[in-house]
């Protein structure tokens, strides 16, 4: 069985990093989808790092808030996971999330790269239907894996909140783009780099998880959040002379 690395960056984010791997723990079976965890931590002062210690989740440390690019790269310098996955702090898994993912992976020796549905993301990965939180979600997400078993879709861009990804990508395209730190577009660039290197990406119709959505910028205030997509986005024109927003 392949072992799948999962890295969550995190800053100053102690109670989202708790629930999000207590939702791993809980809906992941070892047995047959083994994981490791690696948190990077962004150089927080709210116990993250004590808890993760207390925990015995691998742990990198950094002095300070280098972004959510850069901290990806970190952890994935140190997976030993024939897989790869970047998650976001602020993200909570249902049962069978993995497995749902895997087996859209190895669907095909073209696909690189895979990700599921969610209530809050832009573009295609943004499901249609409310989907509560707390236990109502759970009951939400069980629901589409049975209704939805199977259902896959390509796309041309996944969004990095939940990003599965072959061993085998990481070590061709190489790492993200830290040109785009703290975070936004790096995951477009990412995605088209995977796809200009023969890879496909699909979209898992059956595994729903439950994202509450930028919860590390949005402390930032929304004017900042803006400017700084804005900033990015421009960043993204200038490195491929096109515009990203043809890919959602």
């Amino acid at each position: 069985m392949r072992r799948t690395s999962i890295i969550i960056p995190t800053y100053n984010a102690l109670e989202l990093i708790q629930q999000a791997v207590s939702a791993i723990r809980l809906y992941t079976d070892e047995s047959e989808t083994p994981y490791e965890l690696v948190v990077v931590d962004n150089g927080s002062t709210d116990g993250t790092c004590e808890w993760c210690v207390q925990e015995r989740i691998n742990l990198i440390s950094l002095p300070g808030n280098t972004g959510f690019p850069t901290a990806c790269n970190k952890g994935m310098r140190i997976a030993s996971g024939e897989c790869l996955l970047l998650l976001n702090n602020d993200v909570t898994v249902s049962r069978g999330w993995l497995s749902g993912l895997q087996r859209a992976l190895d669907s095909s020796p073209e696909v690189g790269m895979v990700g599921p549905v969610t209530n809050y993301a832009s573009g295609k990965q943004q499901v249609g239907f409310e989907v509560p939180e707390g236990n109502g979600f759970h009951g939400v997400a069980a629901q589409v894996a049975r209704q939805r078993q199977g259902q896959v879709e390509p796309l041309l861009r996944l969004v990095g909140f939940c990003l599965l990804m072959k061993r085998e990508l990481y070590e061709r395209i190489g790492e993200l783009d830290e040109r785009f730190s703290p975070g936004h577009y790096e995951d477009d660039d990412y995605c088209l780099r995977a796809r200009m290197n023969g890879f496909s990406l699909l979209m898992s119709h059956d595994v729903l998880v439950y994202h509450q959505g930028s919860a590390s910028f949005k402390r930032d205030g929304l004017q900042e959040l803006q400017q700084l997509v804005e900033r990015n986005r421009q960043r993204f024109v200038e490195k491929w002379q096109i515009d990203p927003m043809i890919f959602i």
